[in-house]
């Protein structure tokens, strides 16, 4: 393990699933499966046709963010089939996006019951149960959360989500939850004996954990050289960049991520705040970032909508319109009350009204 000297070996925080919910909102390191992998999944476990036809309609429910309606369809499956499993864990996953974690729990513990060996369901059990650890500041379901990322790398050594899941976890808790930063190295290394580009990001991450950020923008930049075929890398290093609020580099790093995709909706949101950062071409960082919030499903592996509000109140206050950046602070805490940055503009510009 690397030298962390004049690092802090105990986390203090306790918002276990914070990491993690930040990848998941900019779509890094994704634990949602391939489509076509989800559906061979669905029809090994149900074996029936109209299985299939409802995993696929609630998947394309669920891709454009109805989540209700997702919902309502694995609903009123599960009562025909009560014991299929992958109807429990998409009936899971729309709760979880919902907020709803106390359904969530409950749909990802049937679909562990039902399937014990699968590793994405101990894996989203343990995103579960992380939720309920950081809404309750609970002990007690964050040493669950621990028990179900280690169950899942265990089932499936090779399930690369569920071991930076696992890592995050070990970098994020304090020892007497069973963290550790030697834990989240190792993880880091074995992500990276399994593949090149999501090690770079598991290195990246933990060396962000522990300070470092040169040390993580080395990572970030053999990860880019690297090319990656998805976009979800691209994301995760944008996300470093904007919280550095390194302008340059975050265009850099989109003008890749568009080359893979260039119809991606989370490019609006990204270049917006890439002209917020850079203070140049303002208007056209305002339409992206309003563009953003008028296509975009409301996906937890996307940006929220609170903090597109953020940035379009960083730029009114830019443009020395006080009282529009204290709408869009109000907003953003409409939507998420927790937000720190809407508060602290909220703040700034509320003042001047």
């Amino acid at each position: 393990m690397p030298d962390e000297s004049g690092v802090d070996g105990m986390c203090q925080k306790t918002n276990i699933s914070t990491r993690t919910s930040r990848r998941q909102r900019s779509g890094h390191a994704s634990t949602v499966l391939p489509v076509v992998l989800l559906i061979l999944s669905a029809t090994v476990a149900a074996g029936s046709q109209p299985t299939d036809s409802t995993i696929v309609m609630a998947r394309e429910k669920f891709e454009a963010g109805k989540y209700e309606e997702a919902a309502s369809l694995l609903q009123a499956a599960l009562v025909q089939e009560p014991r299929n499993s992958s109807l429990a864990f998409w009936l899971m996953r729309n709760h979880y996006e919902l907020d709803r974690i106390d359904e969530a729990i409950r749909w990802a513990e049937r679909a562990v019951q039902l399937e014990p060996s699968n590793s994405e369901f101990h894996q989203w059990l343990g995103r579960a149960y992380g939720r309920k650890a950081e809404k309750t500041r609970s002990f007690s379901y964050a040493r669950k959360t621990r028990a179900e990322f280690e169950t899942a790398v265990s089932l499936n050594p090779a399930n690369l989500s569920g071991r930076r899941d696992l890592m995050e976890f070990y970098l994020d808790a304090p020892w007497i939850l069973g963290g550790g930063k030697d834990k989240g190295w190792r993880q880091a290394e074995a992500i990276a004996a399994l593949d090149v580009v999501e090690g770079c990001l598991a290195h990246g991450s933990y060396w962000q954990a522990v300070g470092k950020a040169k040390s993580a923008e080395a990572e970030y930049a053999k990860a880019l050289d690297s090319r990656p075929a998805r976009l979800e890398p691209y994301f995760e290093i944008a996300d470093f960049y904007q919280a550095r609020e390194d302008a340059a580099r975050l265009e850099a790093t989109l003008d890749a991520a568009a080359r893979v995709n260039p119809r991606d909706l989370r490019l609006n949101f990204y270049r917006g705040v890439a002209c917020i950062l850079a203070r140049k071409r303002l208007a056209e960082g305002e339409q992206l970032l309003k563009t953003y919030l008028a296509t975009a499903p409301k996906r937890r592996d996307f940006p929220s909508p609170a903090s597109a509000h953020v940035s379009l109140g960083r730029l009114d206050e830019q443009l020395g319109k006080s009282a529009l950046a204290a709408e869009q602070y109000q907003a953003a805490l409409a939507l998420d009350p927790g937000n720190k940055d809407a508060r602290e503009g909220w703040r700034r510009t509320s003042k001047t009204r």
